[in-house]
């Protein structure tokens, strides 16, 4: 663009009507539009995904649990500390304490061919979690869960085993966003 038509439109933008008019009039408008979505949304209690505040009490938080090697429980301490919280190894260090008390997955068999092979499984992730802090509950042990189903082939095992782990984490995906909003409105 040469110099001449860069500053037309610096004239249009600064002076509406000068140059161009038309143009000048839909950006005045489109930044009028894009102002007013950003109050609504500001308004309305909005957050990027992950950044829900939580409260003072799980600051530096510990997650309890039988292992803790689990999807669910990796997936709760990664968006703990994504929130801000400062994630302990020591429960005596945390000032609230996540008690991660079931954490089991469940695959059930739905539908068989007519040579009785499994054609349809349903995977059924499920958590029961609390929350202590000071020696009192902040939240009563709960229980989440979210179940998917998925097609099997015989032929096909290893792709089928690789779609149940990636089944697998994307429930634990869900019901750590389903605990983390619980946690931020305690």
């Amino acid at each position: 663009m040469n110099a001449s038509g860069r500053s037309s439109k610096l004239l249009a933008v600064l002076v509406p009507g000068a140059a161009h008019a038309p143009l000048a009039g839909r950006g005045v408008l489109a930044r009028c539009a894009f102002l007013a979505s950003c109050a609504l949304l500001a308004g309305c209690g909005f957050h990027l995904e992950g950044r829900a505040p939580l409260p003072k009490a799980l600051h530096v938080a510990y997650v309890d649990a039988k292992d803790r090697q689990t999807d669910f429980v990796q997936g709760l301490r990664r968006a703990l500390i994504i929130a801000g919280a400062q994630v302990t190894d020591r429960s005596t260090d945390a000032t609230a304490v996540v008690h991660v008390i079931e954490d089991t997955v469940t695959p059930r068999v739905v539908a068989v061919s007519a040579t009785n092979l499994p054609r349809e499984y349903e995977i059924t992730y499920t958590v029961r979690f609390s929350v202590t802090a000071g020696g009192k509950d902040l939240l009563a042990p709960q229980d989440v869960s979210a179940t998917r189903d998925y097609a099997f082939d015989e032929y096909v095992v290893l792709a089928k085993d690789n779609e149940d782990a990636i089944l697998r984490a994307a429930l634990a995906h869900n019901l750590v966003d389903i605990v983390m909003r619980r946690l931020s409105s305690l």
